[in-house]
């Protein structure tokens, strides 16, 4: 099986500092790949590298086969890999569908779009309401509903939930559960899993090893700029998983 995303030799350098140095990165269909490496290690610089949030010094990367070279985020967005921050890059002010759909607003057909410009306000939220219903979050009552108004677990799904939208090809996620509870971390996580169950690869970065050892198929260990081995959940412990991200051990069975 090729990889749907795939990358080799990424070289991102700050002045003097090297984030990546030769990094190798592969995301296979329908997979949960999780990413994890100590503090500096480069996990989110070759994220940035594949997402087109930062462009490499050198290296290639691959979707469905072909070379890409995304210069912009949107570019990356565009052929259907969407990402979502920690931050989740979303404006607490607007409603859950002006949200799902920044940056891509629906227009209304005929005239009143093109000539007018006015937005299809109906369409944008039934699709936000299907989309939410689809990942389980009913709770959510009011689609017209500020941001700001809900809890951080339902931020979390919503930005999941526009993710799984838009994001065709591969959805990648930094940190969805850093700043949650237990019960609503446990919600993301099975969002996270039917979102996979889609057909969609998911790409996770945490430092949570409970969770990253319970959803992840493969988990990619990247320490000092590059890939250091990637590892089998079911055949290593995390105490390995740790020993190897922090060079406490050497991985004796890589893939």
């Amino acid at each position: 099986m090729e990889p749907i995303l795939k990358a080799r030799g990424l070289v991102k350098r700050y002045g003097k500092v090297t984030a990546l140095n030769h990094a190798d990165f592969d995301l296979y269909p329908g997979e949960i790949l999780a990413v994890i490496g100590d503090n500096g290690a480069g996990k989110s610089s070759m994220i940035k590298a594949v997402s087109g949030a930062t462009i490499p010094d050198e290296g290639t990367v691959w979707l469905d086969g072909k070379e890409v070279n995304f210069r912009s985020p949107i570019e990356a967005r565009d052929v259907g890999i969407e990402t979502v921050y920690q931050q989740l890059a979303m404006s607490p002010a607007l409603s859950i569908a002006d949200n799902m759909f920044m940056g891509r607003e629906l227009r209304k057909p005929g005239l009143m779009g093109t000539l007018f410009r006015q937005l299809d306000k109906a369409a944008m939220e039934k699709f936000a309401r299907d989309k939410l219903n689809e990942l389980g979050l009913a709770t959510i009552q009011n689609i017209n509903q500020a941001v700001e108004s809900l809890s951080g677990g339902q931020r979390q799904g919503v930005a999941v939930a526009r993710a799984a939208a838009f994001g065709s090809k591969v959805v990648i996620l930094d940190e969805p559960t850093a700043a949650l509870g237990v019960k609503e971390s446990r919600k993301v996580l099975e969002l996270i899993q039917d979102v996979r169950s889609r057909g969609i690869p998911i790409i996770l970065i945490s430092h949570n090893m409970p969770h990253v050892f319970e959803i992840a198929d493969r988990i990619h260990v990247h320490r000092l700029g590059s890939r250091l081995c990637v590892i089998d959940p079911k055949e290593h412990s995390m105490s390995d998983a740790v020993a190897y991200m922090t060079g406490a051990a050497e991985p004796d069975r890589a893939a």
